[in-house]
């Protein structure tokens, strides 16, 4: 008898505690909205490079015989940088000269022929017209030979030298690149996703890997009328400060800043779900809509419905309703 009331008294104490542990409030972790800085910012990746610049390539294939001018070097316009081999259009020239000549000595004796009436006026008109020819075929030649002479388009610093002596160059190759050390400007490529946000005159972020763990600032300048639609980006210009440490070449990344908010109510990601959030009142949960803002890895920015200070749930457990107790995870 005594063994069955120690059974049954098992059996209770069992069953309570089944009871007591399936009715306990589920634990949870919180966290405190926090204020700080919030950024919304289109992201945008470019090259640093002079505003005013240019390459500088030859006018027709031919092989490199002098190179006149090195990188550092400050250059006028129309002053030369290279030259190439022009000895075939030397020949040509010297050749189309001497015809010219032979045409205008041919025309000077047939008007002298004319004029004693022993030619035709016509054979005159003809070997004026071949005089005229060949002295434009000869002129052309000689033009030609300018080709031959890499200029400078306009006056600045060589900023690179890509050439030898005795390499062989075509029209798409750039021999040089001469512009102004200042100032500079960054060319950036904004998804056209974006563009539309993007505006003349706002302040961008930049980073460089040259300059880690430092943010610089450029500006809006120029946003290009038409996009790229191969690659479905369009063209920003942002104009960088005089004093920038960027140098030409540099490749950066850029955040256009949209909008930004220096005391913003955030929480973690992980307190969000379906656009509410779980807030801890008195060891109860209350679900709460809210508007959301800037929204990154390890920070939501909440327009409205929260403020600071107040405890949310991370990670809200699927079921959790409004009143429902809950206990602080251990």
């Amino acid at each position: 008898m005594r063994r069955r009331l120690l059974v049954a008294l098992v059996l209770v104490l069992a069953a309570a505690g089944g009871w007591f542990w399936w009715t306990m409030p589920p634990a949870v972790a919180i966290a405190l909205a926090t204020t700080g800085p919030a950024l919304r910012a289109v992201y945008a990746t470019g090259s640093v490079e002079p505003v005013h610049w240019a390459r500088v390539g030859p006018a027709l294939r031919a092989r490199i015989t002098q190179v006149l001018v090195d990188e550092g070097d400050r250059v006028t316009e129309g002053q030369p940088m290279a030259r190439l081999d022009n000895r075939e259009a030397v020949h040509r020239a010297e050749e189309t000269e001497a015809r010219a000549r032979f045409a205008e000595e041919d025309l000077a004796r047939i008007r002298t022929l004319v004029t004693r009436d022993i030619a035709a006026r016509a054979t005159l008109d003809r070997a004026e017209a071949e005089a005229r020819a060949v002295r434009a075929v000869a002129e052309a030649a000689q033009r030609r030979l300018d080709d031959y002479i890499v200029r400078a388009p306009a006056a600045g610093v060589v900023l690179r030298r890509d050439v030898e002596v005795g390499e062989v160059v075509d029209t798409p190759a750039s021999l040089f690149w001469i512009g102004e050390p200042r100032p500079l400007r960054v060319t950036a490529e904004v998804d056209e996703e974006d563009i539309a946000q993007v505006r003349e005159g706002q302040r961008v972020l930049l980073r460089a890997d040259a300059f880690p763990g430092q943010v610089l600032t450029a500006t809006v300048g120029q946003i290009t009328p038409k996009g790229d639609a191969t690659r479905k980006a369009y063209r920003v210009r942002l104009v960088l400060p005089d004093d920038t440490p960027l140098l030409i070449g540099m490749t950066v990344e850029a955040n256009i800043v949209l909008r930004q908010a220096e005391d913003a109510v955030l929480v973690p990601p992980a307190a969000i779900r379906d656009g509410r959030v779980f807030v801890v009142q008195r060891e109860t949960v209350q679900p709460r809509q809210v508007e959301l803002g800037v929204q990154g890895p390890r920070a939501v920015e909440i327009l409205r419905g929260l403020q600071r200070g107040e405890a949310v749930v991370l990670d809200p457990p699927a079921g959790l309703a409004a009143g429902q107790p809950v206990r602080l995870r251990p």
